[in-house]
């Protein structure tokens, strides 16, 4: 067995000689088995199913082609279809599970009709019917219990032959160690994800990671989310408060109308009243035409306040009155206006210390406060460093239109090693710079250069020192210490640096240290 899992090629099992046609074959072998190896390397679910499918279907010269995988533990399945619209992908995947790939995954092995819509085994099933399928190939990914199927479909080229047959089954035989790898994998982070309980309660999608801190904080949306209340976000600048306030809204009942973010500390202070509440008529000086504010335009649904904490004290009374009566008055109004609208604010300062400084007032800290939520540092949910770099990586490639960038393991464990002061947005910010970087060099890999460039050895020559080369080697000096004052205990090491032992071990990993 190689390092991945695969057998050898047929071809050396069968101890071809590169003569005519065996040459050929073995030729053929060969590079079936190195992308196939390469294959192998894949570490998440979606890419490896895209690429399998992708060289399947040009192994055989199918028009058509699916592959699907299920986990018989959990029952989940993962899925991808080739030549299909995406209107029709969802009725393919209920069909084609139910026909000939169930029919495939019962048998235990591989099916092949010229035309299933004339084969007596397949014509009784309504996709076959309703498709009007011609020729087909059909294989399990491995013996009985088969972890999956690979369906492919022909419409001009002619019926499939045995050799693509003996193609496929070999392909199928081979994928099935690394598939069988990813579902283990994914599997076991289920297990370890804290968060999933809420996950199935929440429509969450924008919220990256799996740590028990995430989870403290998603279980107080999914009990929030579906109550009228006000609710105040609280942690530092940059953990994702407005992701969170954008999943209560969601899954709240008020998920079909507006969700209204308004940041506190960019409304001009002049215009900032008539910006929020909005404006009548002036009916003396005809100054004013009426206009609607930030709380009408919110009607119905749910207005966030971001930075509640810059709000002018004299609006402040305003909000107070649209929280405890659910009216308001816009200005120049001479009567209320009632209002449908719920309430989310946000802070990243402590607002009993502003309640103390009369900068502002304890009764609408209360009113928001009827359910506070604390979001978590980057510096509590370290374990989900590496899942909001690989998320932040696929985003900056899309959002800048770059080839597909991959983190290399280097940069994974110096993203984990580091600090992030500004929590997720700063890091974030980091990747797409990195992802610009890599890009421009031609290179299909993240790199600790990227990230990192001030760090790179010609700069630490340099007089001046930056914050987080002086936190790395602060970082790197006391781990050093604290494991040989240990004797490279890393239960006792984590003790005493208030750490966990993975975050240890990924940091001897980041800098390099070896036990002398």
């Amino acid at each position: 067995m190689n390092r991945v899992g695969f057998p050898a090629p047929i071809g050396y099992l069968r101890g071809v000689h590169p003569a005519g046609d065996d040459a050929e074959l073995l030729r053929r072998e060969r590079d079936l088995y190195r992308r196939l190896l390469d294959l192998g390397q894949q570490q998440e679910m979606e890419p490896f199913l895209r690429d399998a499918l992708a060289m399947v279907v040009e192994l055989t010269g199918a028009s058509q082609g699916y592959i699907e995988l299920h986990d018989p533990e959990s029952g989940d399945e993962w899925s991808i279809a080739h030549a299909f619209s995406e209107a029709q992908v969802a009725d393919v995947r209920a069909a084609i599970s139910h026909g000939i790939v169930g029919a495939t995954l019962a048998a235990g092995r591989t099916l092949l009709t010229t035309s299933a819509h004339d084969d007596a085994r397949f014509s009784g099933f309504d996709s076959v019917r309703m498709g009007r399928i011609e020729a087909v190939l059909c294989s399990p990914i491995g013996d009985a219990p088969a972890l999956g199927a690979v369906y492919l479909r022909r419409a001009t080229a002619g019926p499939f032959g045995n050799d693509d047959r003996e193609r496929v089954e070999l392909f199928a035989r081979h994928l099935r160690p690394s598939a069988e790898r990813l579902v283990l994998q994914r599997r076991a982070r289920e297990r370890g994800d804290a968060t999933r309980p809420w996950r199935e309660k929440l429509r969450a999608e924008g919220i990256v990671g799996r740590s028990a801190a995430l989870a403290a904080a998603l279980k107080q949306a999914a009990l929030v989310a579906p109550l009228d209340v006000a609710v105040l976000l609280t942690g530092a600048s940059g953990t994702g408060k407005t992701q969170l306030a954008r999943v209560i809204h969601d899954n709240s009942p008020r998920a079909a109308a507006p969700f209204l973010e308004v940041n506190c500390s960019t409304l001009p202070r002049e215009h900032m009243e008539a910006d929020l509440f909005g404006w009548a008529k002036d009916s003396h000086s005809r100054a004013f035409e009426a206009k609607e504010g930030k709380v009408g335009a919110a009607r119905g649904g749910t207005l966030f306040l971001d930075e509640i904490g810059e709000l002018p004290i004299d609006l402040q009374a305003k909000l107070l009155q649209l929280l405890q009566s659910k009216t308001y008055y816009p200005f120049l109004a001479e009567q209320p206006k009632q209002a449908d609208v719920r309430v989310l604010a946000a802070t990243n300062v402590d607002l009993d210390q502003a309640v103390q400084e009369h900068r502002f007032r304890e009764d609408l800290l209360f009113r928001l406060r009827v359910i506070p939520i604390r979001m978590p540092s980057l510096a509590e949910r370290r374990e989900d460093i590496a899942a909001l770099a690989e998320f932040a990586c696929t985003a900056a490639c899309e959002r800048h239109g770059l080839a597909a960038l991959r983190l290399s393991p280097n940069a994974l464990r110096a993203l984990e090693a580091a600090e992030w002061p500004g929590n997720v947005r700063d890091l974030a910010h980091a990747i797409e710079r990195a992802a610009i970087y890599a890009q421009g060099d031609g290179r299909l890999f993240i790199e600790p250069r990227d990230l990192f460039p001030d760090a790179a050895p010609a700069a630490a020559a340099e007089p001046d020192d930056t914050f987080q080369r002086s936190t790395r080697r602060f970082q790197e000096t006391l781990l050093r210490r604290t494991l040989e004052e240990t004797e490279w205990n890393v239960s006792e090491t984590a003790r005493r640096l208030d750490l966990t032992r993975t975050h240890i071990y990924n940091l001897v990993r980041a800098f390099g240290i070896e036990r002398a």
